[in-house]
């Protein structure tokens, strides 16, 4: 009985770290074909449609079947629709008007610990390690470095992009932290996450919001709907919470520190983005922090 246990667990990890490697792989080519939407003919708009229109068809079927209605509370699957919202996407495309893949990565994926440990701190009075202090400006310098040292992207421009992800990694800060707290399922993040958002935007965007998708290859227009509608809302979400299921929450989150770069190298493969030497040795130095800064933690949020 021993034995099977044993390999039972080690067949568990395996699985769990594959599905961790496919998320990182699922993020980080999102990041690229976000940035490759978000400078075509398509709107930011037409995006968020993609997003939460396709999406929301797809999960309406698991919603209906679990009712995850009953077990969450107005103002938490409002609140949680607002994180995982238009307002969010619109950020987050519009930051890719700006500024290339690999800043993408840096300054949502590697700010996310610093944010966390920063409303941690001010509001559940959590204490900072000494580590993750040092952990978190080593973060802050490295970001600084990326923002001077890609080729084809001036600081004149590039640093709204910047911003514009900041403020999408708070968002999605904000779902992260309230994650646990409110003990949410992946029903309650399909049912907020794409099917109330795409029932009130896709009216809005039909009626009112400019579209480019007359102006817009059909192939690229199943290529986006079907990365913006299937891919990191219902892929990535599955296959993260499995990960950190089966491998525990703070391996599977420290894997993603891997994100920012591999969609540097992606967005360098399938983009034609470059980055100077010191570029990439900030996103060696990024990479490293976000993973001193994540393993101390005793709880991320798992789906």
């Amino acid at each position: 009985m021993a034995v099977e246990k044993t390999f039972h667990l080690k067949g568990s990890n395996l699985s769990g770290y594959l599905a961790a490697i496919i998320v990182i792989f699922v993020w980080s080519s999102w990041l690229v074909a976000s940035r490759a939407g978000a400078t075509s003919t398509l709107t930011i708009f037409d995006l968020g449609a993609m997003r939460y229109g396709l999406s929301g068809l797809v999960a309406l079927p698991i919603v209906a079947y679990y009712k995850p209605w009953r077990t969450i509370s107005f103002w938490r699957a409002i609140w949680l629709s607002f994180f995982l919202g238009p307002a969010y996407m619109f950020v987050v495309f519009g930051g890719f008007t700006y500024a290339p893949v690999a800043h993408a990565g840096a300054f949502m994926n590697g700010f996310l610990p610093i944010m966390s440990l920063t409303f941690s701190f001010f509001v559940f009075k959590t204490k900072i390690k000494p580590i993750q202090k040092y952990s978190a400006l080593l973060i802050l310098l490295s970001a600084g470095v990326l923002s001077f040292s890609s080729n084809e992207f001036s600081f004149s421009s590039s640093w709204r992009g910047d911003l514009l992800f900041i403020l999408g990694g708070m968002f999605f800060t904000a779902y992260v932290i309230c994650n646990p707290v409110w003990k949410l399922t992946t029903s309650h993040i399909l049912f907020c996450g794409s099917v109330i958002n795409g029932l009130y935007y896709i009216p809005i965007w039909f009626f009112f919001l400019p579209s480019g998708l007359e102006i817009t290859t059909t192939e690229e227009i199943i290529f986006q709907s079907l990365y913006q509608g299937l891919v990191p809302t219902l892929f990535g979400l599955v296959l993260i919470g499995y990960a950190a299921r089966t491998l525990g929450s703070n391996t599977a989150s420290t894997m993603m520190a891997g994100v920012p770069g591999v969609g540097a190298i992606l967005g360098v493969i399938f983009l034609g983005e470059t980055l100077e030497v010191f570029g990439w040795l900030a996103l060696l130095t990024l990479t490293i922090g976000i993973i001193v800064t994540t393993l101390p933690k005793k709880k991320i949020s798992t789906l």
